[in-house]
């Protein structure tokens, strides 16, 4: 196994936003076709999610939903160098590729749009929230991942290439995942898995225990680890990749800043638009593992959220996220 650790110096503080953050805080002080039955979604807490395999995921599909894993998207575009993936392939050589747990389907549709060659970028989800307008190479289908993989009007050639990201809380049996990808992946094939490690932490002590965004992580991680859904998949990966039985596994490790106090342009970006993150999409993480598995009322979440938006519009805490892609090879 080959680990390459990326932006390993240590993320510099822009002074003059940390000033700026300083005063901030002592002013405050003081494979179904999409017919009517998935679309019948049902509605909790104020959010929309999805009806086909109900209560398999915990978060939501409605539109603010959607605008935040677009902007997702966008950062770990970002952090990844302007790039979708990091497996050795050419998607124009006429690859068959799948995109599991697609969401809105930016991933599948962009690279579509950079690569033209492609034979077919198939995306799956629980949720049929995609666009109608698409490259022509690019479709998507309902489909729960856990299941067998038989998609219904889709050809069962194997892929040359297999992406998988973004999927933590949302699935029970990575192990079995896994092998499915192994098994319906092409000899000589890749795999690629795009998780942070999702327990928060920083690199100068601004951190600390009782801060509100660690104590939501640490929530959703109980929350998610209650029902059989681990939020934090991504140390365990190359394992299960490994004992898949794919082989040329590597790991490569950025990190995912939580505000705009980095000196370093691009993670000045990524730090701007994962604290976006947190301010609008608290609500959509705490709502349904919060309140239906671990039994808070809607005062207690609501306080929390509120300070978990104020944590991250503050940014004097340099939280940050390792984010961890692994790729692997399936042996010719």
């Amino acid at each position: 196994m080959t680990l390459i650790e990326h932006d390993t110096q240590r993320v510099e503080v822009d002074q003059d936003f940390d000033k700026f953050a300083q005063s901030q805080e002592a002013a405050t002080s003081s494979t179904t076709s999409l017919h009517s039955s998935l679309v019948n979604y049902e509605w909790k807490h104020g959010r929309r999610y999805h009806s086909y395999q109900a209560g398999s995921y915990s978060f939501p599909n409605d539109e603010r939903e959607q605008e935040r894993l677009d902007l997702v998207h966008h950062a770990f575009w970002c952090t990844l160098n302007d790039r979708l993936f990091l497996a050795p392939i050419n998607p124009d050589d006429g690859l068959r590729i799948l995109d599991i747990g697609t969401g809105t389907g930016l991933w599948a549709i962009h690279l579509g749009e950079d690569h033209p060659g492609a034979k077919e970028i198939i995306g799956n989800d629980l949720s049929p929230i995609q666009p109608r307008w698409v490259p022509p190479n690019v479709q998507f289908i309902v489909d729960d991942v856990e299941l067998d993989w038989v998609h219904a009007g889709v050809s069962v050639e194997p892929y040359d290439y297999i992406h998988c990201r973004y999927m933590a809380g949302g699935i029970r049996d990575w192990p079995r995942l896994v092998k499915q990808m192994y098994d319906n992946v092409k000899p000589g094939g890749w795999v690629e898995f795009q998780e942070s490690a999702n327990t928060l932490y920083s690199q100068d002590g601004t951190l600390s225990k009782d801060n509100a965004m660690v104590r939501m992580m640490e929530g959703l991680i109980l929350a998610c680890d209650k029902i059989g859904r681990t939020l934090d998949p991504a140390p365990q990966i190359e394992k299960w990749v490994k004992d898949a039985g794919f082989i040329n596994v590597e790991v490569q490790k950025f990190r995912l800043p939580i505000g705009s106090w980095p000196r370093d342009a691009r993670l000045k970006e990524v730090g701007t638009l994962m604290a976006v993150n947190f301010i609008e999409g608290v609500e959509a993480f705490t709502a349904s593992l919060f309140r239906d598995v671990l039994g808070w009322s809607q005062d207690e979440v609501s306080a929390l959220n509120a300070e978990v938006r104020a944590s991250a519009k503050r940014g004097n805490a340099h939280a940050i996220f390792d984010f961890l892609v692994i790729t692997g090879q399936k042996p010719e």
